[in-house]
């Protein structure tokens, strides 16, 4: 039964490794990475509604003006 020829099988798995390492690195190096999120300044809305023309006050009785 013949042999099994492992002379050539540290190349093939050294270059392998080198090969994988390289395209890693250059997949790596192509990867855009994100900013810390800076805080927006948030625009309040605005609710625009019909109460808020007028002068409305509540008059409880006993802050009415006393006689």
């Amino acid at each position: 039964m013949p042999q099994l020829d492992t002379s050539t099988w540290f190349i093939t798995i050294m270059s392998m490794i080198a090969t994988l390492f390289i395209m890693f690195q250059l997949k790596i190096s192509k990867h855009y990475y994100y900013t810390y999120p800076e805080p927006l300044a948030i625009k309040t809305q605005t609710h625009n509604t019909p109460w808020e023309a007028k002068w409305t006050k509540i008059y409880l009785p006993l802050s009415l003006p006393q006689h």
